[in-house]
C-alpha cells in the first residue's frame, strides 16, 4: 500500500526544486533562461522531448569521471532516496509491526477499492520516476540514463513498500499493486522512446473527502493517499499534437481533453459505483516561464488535472460539471 509514500514525496520533490534552483544559477548558458533557448535543457525535464529520437541501441555507459557531473547533486539525490526508505521502513514498522508481525505472504485485493488503488500505484510510481530523473538530470546525467534509472529506482522503492505490506498482518503482498508499480515505472521509458506517448499523460486531482477520518478496514486514520473517495484519476491527450493538421492550427496549444475516473460509496470489498468524467485540462508546460528550474515546477504541475469544465457521469446519469 502507498499510506506513506505521498507526504515523503512531497519531501523529495522540495529538495528537487531546490537542486534544479542552484543547478540553474550556476549554469553559464544564457540561452537557458530565454524563450529561444530553453531547449537546451535536459531533455527529462523539458518537454522538447517529443522531437527526440531514441537511440539505436540501449547501451549505457556510467563513467561519471569522464562528464561534468555535479557530484553534490548526485549525492544528495542518492541521501534523500535512502533516507526517505528508511524513513518510511521505520515508520511502518512502528505504526504496524510494533506489536505484532505476520511472515510474508501474498494478498490479491484486485476489488478492494474498484482499482483505483491499482492506478494511485501506478501514479506514484510515474511521480517518483519523475523527481529522481529529474534530479538526475539537474547532475548532469544524459537523459537516456535518467529515464531508465529513474525508472529502476521508481519500481525498487515500490517493490520495497510491497515488500513491506507482505509482512503486515491486515495487508500483504498484493500482486495487482505491484502490477500498478510495474507500470507506472515503465511509462515513463515508453515515453522516452517512443515520443508519441508523450502526447498522453496520466494526471490526478484531489479535494478531501475522507482525510483524517477512521478506515474501517485497519482501524487508521485516511490519509491523501488512501483517501480514495477524494481521488480522481485522469488520462490528458495533448490534442493539437494528435489531431489532423486542418483542426490542429485551430486549438489551442495549451488545451488538452482528459478523461478520468473516480469513485464513490466503496466498502472495501468490491461494492461501491465509478463515477466517469470527460473534461478540459490545461498543459502547464505552455506557460512561458522559462529556465531548468521553472521547466521542473511545470512539469511537476502536468501530473495534476487542474479545475476545469466537463461532463460527469454516474449511476447512469450524465451532466456538466465543474472537474476538480
Amino acid at each position: 500500500m502507498m499510506r506513506i509514500i505521498l507526504c515523503k514525496l512531497v519531501v523529495l520533490l522540495i529538495f528537487l526544486a531546490q537542486m534544479q534552483q542552484l543547478h540553474a544559477q550556476s549554469s553559464k548558458v544564457e540561452s537557458s533562461f530565454s524563450p529561444t533557448g530553453w531547449k537546451t535543457i535536459p531533455s527529462s525535464i523539458d518537454s522538447s522531448i517529443n522531437k527526440l529520437a531514441p537511440s539505436s541501441t540501449l547501451q549505457i555507459e556510467f563513467n561519471p569521471f569522464k562528464r561534468n557531473v555535479n557530484y553534490p547533486v548526485l549525492i544528495g539525490m542518492g541521501a534523500a532516496f535512502l533516507g526517505t526508505g528508511t524513513a518510511i521502513h521505520l515508520y511502518q514498522q512502528k505504526a504496524w509491526w510494533s506489536n505484532e508481525r505476520s511472515s510474508f505472504h501474498f494478498q490479491n485485493d484486485w476489488g478492494y477499492a474498484l482499482w483505483i488503488d491499482k492506478i494511485g500505484h501506478a501514479y506514484g510510481a510515474m511521480l517518483i520516476q519523475h523527481g529522481i530523473s529529474a534530479g538526475l538530470e539537474a547532475a548532469n546525467l544524459d537523459a537516456e540514463e535518467c529515464t531508465l534509472y529513474g525508472s529502476a529506482a521508481a519500481l525498487a522503492f515500490q517493490t520495497f513498500i510491497e515488500i513491506e505490506d507482505g509482512f503486515g498482518p491486515q495487508w500483504g503482498f498484493s500482486p495487482g499493486d505491484f502490477y500498478g508499480d510495474v507500470f507506472g515505472s515503465a511509462y515513463p521509458v515508453l515515453q522516452y522512446y517512443v515520443p508519441f506517448f508523450k502526447d498522453i499523460m496520466f494526471k490526478a486531482s484531489y479535494w478531501p473527502k475522507d482525510l483524517n477520518k477512521t478506515n474501517p478496514s485497519s482501524g487508521q486514520e485516511h490519509i491523501i493517499a488512501d483517501d480514495y473517495h477524494g481521488q480522481k484519476f485522469w488520462i490528458s491527450l495533448r490534442m493539437e499534437n494528435l489531431l489532423p493538421k486542418n483542426l490542429s492550427e485551430i486549438w489551442p496549444d495549451f488545451l488538452m481533453l482528459a478523461g478520468g475516473m473516480g469513485v464513490k460509496n466503496l466498502d472495501g470489498s468490491g461494492g461501491g459505483t465509478r463515477d466517469f468524467y470527460l473534461a478540459l485540462d490545461i498543459d502547464t508546460e505552455k506557460i512561458p516561464l522559462y529556465g531548468s528550474f521553472w521547466q521542473f515546477i511545470k512539469n511537476t504541475l502536468n501530473y495534476l488535472h487542474l479545475p476545469m469544465p466537463g461532463i460527469r457521469v454516474t449511476s447512469g446519469f450524465a451532466a456538466f460539471a465543474f472537474c476538480y
